[in-house]
């Protein structure tokens, strides 16, 4: 077997990208006064470990032997596999420079029992992050089924219209550790599949930096294997008292009022405040090379040892970096998840129901404005007091009514679970008369005729309807969907 051809990308990690990208308010205030630059700086050098790397093989006959024996089967005589896998390798070889992960190919196929075997030993021995198997030909798909049990190796089959029939489809579709695409040339689904085992790769990579109680060790999340570190709540309250009312930080509060529909209850001095702790946010991150951060944010608002940092939050989350509510593990894990696998923001939300017109109705304090991503517009927001404490400044976001969605919250345990929803913005309550939390939104979900059947609290709600991609992550990382 020929050596494999490796397409290697950029080794830019999604922290250095986003920091460098500076493309929200807080961001683009910043950035024009080097403070973002500074960050940069510091995290750069976090990244230790190389891209995602993913193991391609195609698996068929030479078509001269075929000829030889007179009879092709699916695909039949007039499929060119030879045509086909050179038509597939840039293509492929474009997905990875996209991703920023390798693909390997292996110039010579698969189609007999001693080189499945060969194959089967190297990626035992090498261990990529995951596989990308293509068949060309019906006869080799129980090899495809032998090297996906043999390996254990999450894996991407992707098969062309006229490959299979729906027996051996339906021998791996819904089997946990693969994801399988029998559609026509469906490259946009491939560019998932290999999005899917790169988000493994950075969850398995990220670290989460929570500020709760005393602090602690750092540890290891079950199954998803991101890291933690514990660090104790005074550490934010420490590190906010000591940034200074810069012109940065002016800048950032001026952003803030400026993009802001109207300023309700906070004052000049609230909002500057609201800068500070972004500010401080990401002088945490930076020190302790984190990839999301998590307070027990009312804690320190009952204390008033420090602001809502909501403001803050919402910047965070605008840039592509999640920032978890009340140190939910949960709910931050969901949103790195969320982020990484569609490149959009999460809204970590209070659960409640309006039962007359059946509607879930979710609600918070803080919530993201660039809800297409970072890239994306910001949406409307007004600037309040936290609903709860009545101090500080919080975003009340203003969801654009018809928008699809889709609602994740993702249960770390030793055996994980993942509840999944889809649904629609049907509205939003003015506050007052409503109570609650300050940003506030009305779905239809599809997958109940009860809303108050919804499962979960602190689910993450973001943009698009993602329900069925999200499953199948699921299903190639052996998550259990509950839903």
């Amino acid at each position: 077997m020929k050596q494999a051809q490796t397409t290697e990308a950029p080794k830019l990690c999604r922290r250095e990208f986003m920091c460098a990208c500076g493309c929200t308010a807080a961001g683009a205030a910043l950035a024009s006064k080097g403070l973002v630059g500074t960050v940069v700086a510091a995290e750069a050098a976090n990244r230790t470990t190389g891209p995602a790397t993913v193991r391609c093989a195609f698996l068929y006959p030479p078509t001269a032997s075929l000829k030889k024996a007179g009879y092709y089967s699916w695909p039949g005589s007039g499929f060119d596999a030879e045509g086909h896998q050179k038509a597939y390798l840039p293509r492929i070889a474009a997905i990875a420079q996209k991703l920023g992960m390798q693909i390997p190919m292996d110039e010579k196929p698969l189609h007999d029992s001693a080189g499945v075997a060969r194959f089967i030993g190297q990626v035992k021995q090498s261990k990529p992050d995951g596989l990308l198997l293509i068949p060309f030909y019906k006869g080799t798909w129980a090899s495809v089924v032998r090297i996906v049990k043999e390996t254990g190796i999450p894996t991407v089959t992707l098969a062309t219209m006229g490959i299979l029939l729906n027996p051996h489809i339906n021998q791996l579709y819904r089997t946990p550790g693969v994801y399988l695409i029998s559609s026509l040339d469906d490259f946009d689904a491939v560019e998932y599949g290999m999005k899917m085992i790169r988000t493994s790769r950075q969850m398995k990579e990220s670290r989460i930096v929570s500020l709760a109680g005393s602090g602690g060790q750092e540890t290891a999340v079950a199954h998803l294997g991101t890291r933690v570190r514990a660090l104790p709540r005074k550490r934010f309250a420490e590190e906010f008292k000591r940034v200074q009312t810069t012109d940065e930080v002016r800048a950032l509060a001026r952003a803030y009022q400026h993009n802001a529909k109207k300023v309700v209850e906070p004052s000049e001095a609230d909002v500057l405040d609201a800068a500070k702790t972004y500010v401080a946010c990401k002088r945490i991150l930076a020190a302790e090379k984190g990839d999301a951060i998590m307070m027990d944010c009312l804690g320190g608002i009952r204390e008033r040892t420090f602001p809502p940092p909501c403001m803050g939050f919402m910047s965070l989350r605008d840039e592509g970096v999640p920032a978890g509510c009340q140190n939910d593990l949960d709910a931050t894990l969901t949103m790195m998840l969320v982020q990484n696998l569609f490149d959009k923001p999460g809204f970590q939300q209070n659960a409640s129901s309006d039962t007359e017109k059946n509607h879930y109705y979710g609600a918070h304090c803080t919530s993201p404005t660039k809800l297409n991503g970072p890239a994306g517009p910001a949406e409307a927001y007004v600037l309040r007091t936290h609903a709860e404490a009545g101090i500080g400044t919080v975003p009340e976001v203003i969801w654009p009514v018809g928008q699809e969605v889709t609602m994740a919250h993702y249960l770390a345990r030793k055996k994980p679970q993942m509840i999944v929803y889809s649904g629609k913005v049907v509205g939003r309550c003015e506050m007052p008369p409503a109570g609650g939390c300050r940003t506030n939104v009305a779905l239809t979900i599809n997958e109940v005729s009860d809303v108050c059947d919804v499962k979960g609290m602190h689910q993450t709600i973001f943009f698009g309807n993602h329900a069925r991609q999200l499953r199948r992550y699921c299903q190639l990382s052996g998550i259990p969907v509950i839903t």
